[in-house]
């Protein structure tokens, strides 16, 4: 065979890859709704940066009539490009190759994708649409997924991970998705979920289906497994290259900056009107973010789970932080258990990638009640209050309004580490709220009042000012300074500017052993 017609068998082998599994199955993935595996890596990369890995890989399973089963590209396509110039690694299950079925050498492709981001210290983005674990190969599909969760723990903490489910995941395959850092839902066509309503229908009883058992609208909002969920797959993919945005390619680099042209010193009046004057009367605190941020753009994540926290990206000065705080909106924005796991993990992904971490606080405790006990609000809480005394990053807490008892100090209070912390004249830091500590402290005086409502609120407001005012904590140095409300944002961007070099050393150990 001559140069001629070799490179004629190279171009006919790669049009049969680039053609998946066919035009029939390539137009049923359309009528679904889904882009195929191709046109979502091309869609998510910038124009002509894609370079394919690992194309000509086949499988070598013989077993039930497989040995006659053409699979190109093995159901996975691999290999990695840049999206806003920054390199990344990609890799998408092609659903119109049996399935997107993981096999022995599928997995093969994507883990070393998987190696390559991390010697290249690039972001590594998995886009899941299969059917599951080829049965065929048995043991060895097992293999695969075992040696992709291991590559997706190593690589916890040295790059962001990002899964994408487009289509389904069941079974073992949910695992992966599970370890990485952030995980995206499209809407009616993505589902995940350990066993399937046919398994739950035969061993529970219970009717489900796929969609309320493991959509994106119950991973988003009832179990907290989806980070972000989109409309369609074109939705989705302008989300995750929102998120890079924000992300450093690994733990050793710094975010990317883009020049604000917010500025540094500018004053909002509107911060001293959004706290209302009734310390009970809620208020949404995304108002308050966005009056401090850059340009008001807040990405939040989790936007759907545990709405009584808020967790999210923002800039400040054209940096990256990463911003928590509760909502009076929501519960009072009381700490329970989904709202203490929430933030953690953020927090600890926050550290991990030195992303500074700023803090709002307006918290009156943590949810009372049996359920939440039993629930273990005790362990769960503590993984909040672990994640900020881990955290090495710049920490620092503007304190709004409440700040009660276990919960003002799980909030990144200086007695866990935190840099720098502010509080507005609105704040009350205190064991606990007034109208509780009052019934207590004052109760003789209260009982033998000749006027016992009129005494209790006489007391309360005296404690308010005595015990629990801003300037209490101020006197300890718990609070660095009480600052105006419409000065917060320069205040933070000086704080972040003087916390940059921050270094600190920690007892030489293992690992710690957080709460789980």
């Amino acid at each position: 065979m001559g140069t001629v017609d070799k490179l004629t068998d190279l171009q006919n082998r790669r049009n049969v890859i680039l053609q998946g599994g066919g035009d029939s199955k390539i137009k049923k993935q359309h009528e679904t709704g889904k882009l195929t595996a191709r046109e979502r890596i091309l869609a998510l990369l910038d124009e002509g940066s894609f370079v394919e890995v690992d194309a000509f890989v086949e499988h070598r399973c013989t077993e039930f009539n497989m040995k006659e089963t053409k699979a190109p590209g093995e159901g996975v396509v691999t290999g990695y490009g840049t999206v806003d110039g920054r390199l990344v690694y990609v890799y998408a299950q092609d659903f119109t190759v049996i399935g997107g079925s993981l096999g022995e050498m599928h997995a093969k492709k994507i883990c070393k994708v998987m190696d390559m981001a991390v010697k290249m210290g690039a972001p590594i983005i998995g886009m899941n649409d299969s059917g599951g674990a080829r049965i065929q190969e048995g043991i060895d599909a097992l293999s695969g997924f075992g040696e992709i969760f291991y590559r997706n723990t190593l690589a916890s903490g040295v790059i962001p991970q990002i899964s994408v489910i487009m289509g389904p995941c069941a079974g073992g395959a949910v695992y992966s998705p599970a370890i990485t850092d952030f995980v995206f839902m499209v809407e009616k066509t993505s589902q995940m979920f350990i066993t399937g309503p046919q398994v739950i229908k035969a061993v529970t009883g219970e009717t489900v289906t796929s969609e309320d058992l493991g959509g994106a609208s119950a991973h988003s909002s009832k179990s907290g497994v989806a980070h972000f969920k989109a409309s369609d797959d074109k939705e989705c993919i302008e989300k995750i290259k929102k998120l890079l945005s924000y992300l450093p390619s690994n733990n050793l680099e710094g975010t990317p900056y883009e020049i604000s042209e917010d500025p540094i010193n500018r004053l909002s009046e509107k911060l001293i009107s959004i706290v209302p004057d009734e310390p009970n009367k809620a208020y949404d605190m995304k108002e308050v973010i966005a009056e401090v941020v850059d340009k008001g753009e807040f990405f939040e994540v989790l936007e759907d789970f545990a709405k009584n926290i808020l967790i999210g990206f923002a800039k400040m000065n054209g940096m990256t932080i990463g911003v928590v705080a509760n909502q009076p909106k929501v519960m009072a924005g009381s700490l329970d258990v989904n709202s203490s796991d929430k933030a953690a993990r953020f927090i600890r992904f926050c550290d991990c990638f030195n992303i500074p971490i700023v803090t709002f606080t307006d918290v009156p405790g943590y949810l009372p009640g049996v359920e939440q006990e039993h629930s273990g609000i005790i362990r769960h809480g503590a993984k909040l209050l672990y994640a900020y005394s881990e955290a090495t990053v710049p920490k620092i807490n503007v304190i709004v309004r409440k700040a009660y008892g276990g919960a003002y100090i799980a909030m990144s209070s200086k007695h866990l580490g935190a840099d720098a912390v502010f509080a507005w004249p609105t704040a009350e830091i205190a064991v606990m709220g007034p109208e509780g500590a009052a019934n207590i402290i004052f109760k003789n005086d209260i009982a033998e009042s000749a006027d016992p409502i009129a005494t209790r609120q006489a007391k309360i407001e005296e404690y308010r000012n005595r015990f629990a005012s801003p300037y209490e904590a101020a006197k300890r140095g718990y609070v660095d300074d009480i600052i105006e409300p419409d000065s917060t944002r320069p205040r933070i961007i000086a704080a972040l500017e003087m916390l940059a070099s921050k270094r600190e050393t920690r007892p030489a150990k293992k690992h710690g052993n957080i709460p789980v």
